[in-house]
């Protein structure tokens, strides 16, 4: 396996006298991606929190390339697309690169770049609004790639679609992922999409959490949806299901 992108040592968290994560500890190599699934509660997204700098660790880091990550490192897109109904959808993708300094015109010619490949052209001046749940979250994973960050943390990002937009999102994640490499790390509470967008899958423990399992997905790249007809999926599948009973 190349040298990791990320290593993540120790991390412990707690809110109180509550215990949330506990020496949590993995990597993940350029260019992977690593699924988290866990039981409801056990500490996900507080592990998203620390990696995307929104809160210090009690213990523990994060290193990427070897160095501690710093708040520019990771870009983070929460369960909600978050788009501001009064923005177009144009402005709303780049909204992160104003905030950051970049001047408007520029903001919006860099974003732009990406509309065709994220299956959005033709929307650049409607309001969210006037979009599907499943344009809605490819507009706000733009916003968060536009940023060129090394590092991608998405934190169900699907939860909210119905059963068909689901699988046809994770059939287009996969396909713009491999066109970009990214580096990602996905929450999902979803194993089949765990196991059909990942190269390893971790499992967390009830909390305090700690990674229980790790699972490697052994299917070849690129994935269509008939590959949860292969026996390696569904004995992935199985895995992971009977990992998280223990």
């Amino acid at each position: 396996m190349p040298e990791a992108k990320i290593v993540v040592d120790g991390l412990s968290v707690s809110y109180g006298a509550l215990r949330v994560l506990d020496d949590v500890s993995f990597d993940v190599a350029p260019g992977e991606f690593v699924s988290v699934i866990g039981p409801s509660g056990c500490g996900k997204s507080t592990l998203f929190t620390v990696l995307a700098g929104l809160r210090a660790p009690d213990e523990g880091q994060v290193l990427v390339d070897g160095a501690p990550a710093g708040r520019e490192t990771f870009g983070y897109m929460p369960q909600k697309d978050l788009l501001f109904p009064w923005r177009t959808v144009l402005d709303n993708t780049t909204l992160g690169l104003e905030v950051g300094g970049m001047r408007r015109r520029d903001a919006r010619a860099k974003a732009g770049e990406l509309f065709a490949p994220f299956g959005l052209a033709g929307f650049e001046r409607s309001r969210p609004g006037e979009l599907s749940g499943g344009m809605r979250q490819r507009a706000a994973l733009l916003r968060t790639v536009v940023q060129d960050r090394e590092v991608l943390l998405l934190d169900e990002p699907f939860g909210a679609l119905d059963s068909l937009t689901r699988t046809a999102m994770q059939e287009w994640l996969e396909e713009v992922r491999a066109r970009y490499g990214w580096t990602v790390l996905l929450i999902t509470h979803d194993i089949r999409e765990a196991v059909f967008l990942s190269d390893r899958v971790l499992v967390l423990s009830p909390r305090p959490a700690r990674v229980h399992r790790e699972v490697s997905v052994e299917l070849a790249r690129p994935r269509a949806a008939d590959v949860v007809t292969d026996p390696r999926f569904a004995a992935a599948e199985a895995g992971l299901l009977a990992a998280l009973r223990l």
